[in-house]
């Protein structure tokens, strides 16, 4: 079993920063990347970014350029610094970790809202 707790959302204006925290634990070693997944308003879950367990990042075309995905592999913690921030970044954050193939164990997730 793998737990993630995510950390670090909130109410930001347009053009704004915020940096998430997702911390795991339990059966950490077998994970093979980690990445950070969103899920707007009635809409369906979609990807953010990715990071292998070599360090291989990855990222959707909607926020290149704008958000970093990173790891601090001593604190078994991976980070999504969200820079530039725009109304349609609003969503609820997930953070999910990949022990095979598939992404399988997820967090709570954490909310951001981008609105003036």
């Amino acid at each position: 079993q793998v737990y993630l707790v995510e950390s670090g959302g909130g109410l930001v204006q347009p053009g704004e920063s915020l940096k998430l925290s997702c911390a795991a634990s339990g059966s950490i070693l077998n994970m093979n990347a980690m990445g950070w997944f969103r899920q707007p308003p009635g809409k369906e879950r979609e990807v953010v970014a990715t990071i292998t367990s070599g360090g291989s990042p990855d990222y959707a075309d909607s926020v290149k350029g704008r958000f970093t995905i990173s790891k601090d592999n001593a604190k078994n913690t991976v980070y999504l610094q969200m820079n530039s921030l725009k109304p349609e970044d609003t969503a609820v954050y997930y953070c999910g970790a990949r022990l095979t193939y598939r992404y399988s164990y997820w967090g709570q997730g954490t909310r951001v809202t981008v609105s003036s």
